[in-house]
Formats: structure tokens, sequence, C-alpha cells
């Protein structure tokens, strides 16, 4: 099988693009100083190896002269040839300084989600698991409160980790909580509403594969009740935001944000149902960006290179 590259002048002739349905789908994802010759390269390679690109999306950011690209493309489900694309991959990557990275589609992201007393992102990933939507593995579920908080939750045969935390336990358990990371293969973790804060330690240990979902008027409003002070203030936006957790508290690059407007006539407690509302499906596509090798750090920022 060979891609159909279109000459911009229309010379020369390419041959047709059978059909790849039949075989494995795979995602390339790439970051690299921002040079001349980088696509040309890589779909050249792609096509030498008989890979079909299906999807294709880049772009160069002129502020931190970086580029960013991710193709999905079919390819032969053969050892012996993904070593040899890699190899030819490695050698494009040091010469144009790439980080990169290719995919199986077929193979799911092992997310570890941990939570506190609100459960409504819970609730709702485990909803978006159970249908498909959310193509993931859930490695376990950790929580600093114990199972009969749960009770009213099917975990099925997901794993669930009692992790209390006190001043006095706290470094002890982060210990815990990185062994379990370890032994479950976790890709990813999810702070779904895990109202604990991480040390730099273990914001540095998880860069890049951790992320976390608060309401969006940080740093504004901060403590218990934030939407109780938004309403107090008169606010007309409410929001939530998800991001990768760093040493830097709820000021991780951000991967997506969700807003509704609201008015003088929405009490404080519709305030927070509706700002729940927006949390889950700011998180929910968050994790799915991320899974599909969508988000790539840029700094103090994310390129999100959507569908």
């Amino acid at each position: 099988m060979n891609i159909v590259i279109e000459n911009p002048i229309g010379a020369g002739s390419a041959e047709p693009l059978a059909s790849a349905d039949h075989r494995p789908s795979f995602v390339l994802a790439l970051s690299s100083p921002n040079r001349r010759g980088i696509v040309a390269a890589i779909t050249a390679i792609l096509c030498e190896e008989q890979g079909d690109i299906t999807e294709a999306h880049q772009y160069g950011d002129e502020r931190t002269d970086r580029f960013f690209m991710r193709i999905v493309f079919s390819f032969d489900d053969d050892a012996a040839k993904l070593a040899h694309l890699n190899s030819r991959l490695a050698e494009v990557g040091g010469r144009f300084g790439m980080e990169w990275s290719v995919r199986d589609r077929g193979h799911k992201h092992r997310i570890m989600l941990l939570v506190s007393k609100f459960d409504h992102c819970l609730v709702d990933l485990l909803y978006r698991w159970r249908t498909g939507e959310l193509p993931v593995e859930i490695a376990a579920i950790v929580s600093n409160h114990p199972a009969e908080t749960f009770g009213h939750i099917d975990f099925g045969a997901i794993p669930f980790h009692h992790l209390p935390i006190s001043a006095a336990t706290k470094q002890a358990q982060e210990l815990v909580l990185q062994r379990l990371i370890d032994e479950t293969a976790t890709d990813l973790v999810v702070l779904a509403r895990y109202m604990q804060v991480f040390s730099d330690e273990m914001s540095a240990r998880l860069s890049g594969r951790c992320i976390n979902i608060h309401h969006s008027f940080l740093p504004g409003f901060k403590g218990a009740k934030p939407y109780h002070q938004a309403h107090q203030r008169g606010v007309k936006l409410i929001g939530a935001t998800a991001h990768y957790v760093t040493g830097d508290l709820d000021e991780g690059p951000i991967i997506e944000q969700g807003v509704e407007r609201i008015s003088h006539i929405d009490t404080a407690d519709e305030l927070v149902r509706k700002g729940r509302d927006i949390e889950r499906w700011v998180l929910a596509r968050a994790i799915r960006y991320h899974v599909e090798q969508r988000v790539f750090l840029n700094g103090k920022t994310t390129v999100v290179l959507q569908d």
C-alpha cells in the first residue's frame, strides 16, 4: 500500500491508496524545534514503509519556535516492520531534535482514579468507561476516605484502595501511592476531585501524566465553598479547569476548560450543581485528549491538536 502525496505544482503521479481498514491503527506524536522539512521527512518515511495516513494535524508555535504534529496511520502488525519503522523515525528524530512516540491505538491507557468525598466526576468516568466512550482501562480507585463512603457506587472488579492522609502519614502514604502506581503499570493518574495536595517530589514524578480538575474561580475564590463566595460577589460566569499537576498548586498547564453563564436568579446551590456538571465533562474531555495523544506540553502551556 502507498500513500498518495499530492504534488503542489501538479507534476508527477502517484499510485492509488488502497483500503487500510483491515490493518491496525497507530498514532505518531512528535514535537521538535520548528525546522523546515519535518513534515516532508515524516510523511516520506511512512510512504516508503507502506503506512497509510488517515489523519494529520500540525502546529508551529512562533512564540516558542516549537513544532507539534499528530499523525494517525495504519500499518502492518508485524514486529520486524514496526522495529524498522521506529529505527527510521529515530534517525529523523535525532536529525531534527524531535521528541516522539508511536502508539498502537488498540492499546488502552491504564488510568488510576483518585477521589475524596465528592464523587460526581468518579461516577461520570465510570459510566463513560463502561459504555466504551472513554477507551481506557481503570487500574485502581484510590481514596483518602473508606470504601463505605462510596457504598452506593458499583466498582465491579476495579480494586479499591483506602489511603487515609494526615500530616503525620502524608509522606508515607505518597510512597505507598507511588508503589501502587508502579505495580499497576498506571499510565495516567486522574485526580477526580481528590482534595489532597501532592508534594513537589510526587508532582515531579508524575509530570505530564497526572490530570487534576477544579473550579475556575482560582485564585480569586479559595477555600471550602468557592461557589458560595462567587454567588456573594455576583459572578456571571462559572467554569472548570483540567490541567496537568505540577509543584505550583492548581497552576499546571491547562488541557481543557468549560464555562456557563449564570444570572442573579441562580442560588449558590444552583451554582454548585452547574459547576459539577461542567467539571464532569471538562475532566472527561481532558482525559480523552491525553489518551488519544492530542496534548503536547509547550512550556507552561499546552498544544491540543483536536479532531
